[in-house]
Parts: structure tokens; sequence; C-alpha cells
């Protein structure tokens, strides 16, 4: 999962994702009506397994672990997770981030990528790009040049009043971000 999926996902959560393996799957049980052997069979373990993950006993193998967090990550606060995607495409987001970016731009000009914070307020198209192509399976690369145009547009040329022979906003690296939807 990358920044951007992660900061989507902080930005939708009220309480944080349980941690521990028989949290979780105390979580997923709920999901599946009390049955552990629909939670398993769901799974792909066998009953018993279950049975002891919820004690708390022994650990999933890695496969089964990121299918547990998977499921628990789609399926937590679903109600949360579609109002605050409501507001984001509604009212736009707060966006920071910290990360190296560089541009191309006319002549006499730098373009050397260089480590920048930026803080800016996003629109709702921008919000609404990045839940269709997370929606859509969309990788880090694909999100990152969604982010960059809008860099590009609203902090850069500030809606087109500066900047007027920038061309294109690359997001080379980013070291950490944080989405505030819906402001």
């Amino acid at each position: 999962m990358g920044e951007i999926d992660e900061g989507l996902e902080r930005a939708e959560r009220t309480r944080p994702i349980p941690q521990s393996t028989a949290a979780r799957m105390r979580f997923l049980l709920k999901g599946a009506k009390g049955s552990t052997r629909a939670l398993a069979a769901d799974l792909g373990v066998s009953q018993r397994t279950v049975q002891r993950w919820l004690k708390g006993q022994g650990t999933p193998k890695a496969a089964a672990a990121k299918a547990i967090e998977g499921k628990v990550r789609t399926a937590w606060q679903p109600r949360v997770k579609q109002r605050v995607r409501k507001a984001a495409e509604a009212n736009g987001f707060m966006l920071t981030l910290s990360g190296t970016i560089g541009y191309t731009s006319g002549r006499n000009t730098t373009d050397d990528p260089r480590p920048r914070i930026i803080t800016q307020k996003m629109p709702g198209t921008v919000a609404r790009r990045l839940y269709e192509a997370r929606d859509a399976g969309a990788g880090q690369a694909e999100q990152e040049r969604i982010l960059a145009e809008a860099l590009r547009d609203e902090y850069f040329k500030a809606r087109g009043t500066r900047a007027d022979s920038l061309d294109e906003v690359e997001l080379n690296d980013i070291a950490w971000m944080d989405l505030r939807p819906g402001l």
C-alpha cells in the first residue's frame, strides 16, 4: 500500500484499526455472524486455526495475515468512510505533503527536484479522481500523477494566475503526507 492509499485511509477513520490478530479476528467474526466455520472458509484456513487466533494463540502465516488485514481494512467503519468521501468530494481536502518535487518549465528556471513541504487546499474534483483511481486498483504511480497534476494547477500555477510556463510537476519521493477531507 502506498503513501496516498494510507493517507486516504487515515482520513477515513475515527478509530484505529485493531492491531492484534485476536482483535482483528473478533472484528471479522462479527461480519461472519459469529461463525468460526464461515470465517475459516473465507480465510482459507481450518476452523480450529481461527479458534486459536481468537484466543491469541499462534500467529498467522504471511499470506493469511495479509488476507486478514485486507478484510479488516475493507470492512472497518464503512459509514465513516462514506461520510468522509462525500465531504471530500463536495468540499475538497487539505493536503500537507513532504517530498521531493521536480518540474518542467520554461527557460531560465531551475527544474532540479528539491525537498518541499507543501500545504494546499485541493478541490473536490481531485478527491474524486483519487478515490476513483483507488477504487479501480490504480497503483502508487498513477495516484502520484493525479496529485502532481493537482499540485501543478493549485499550488504552482495558483489556478492560472502565475507560472504560465510550468508544464509538468513530478512527485519523485513522498516522505509523508496528511489529508484532511471536507474542510
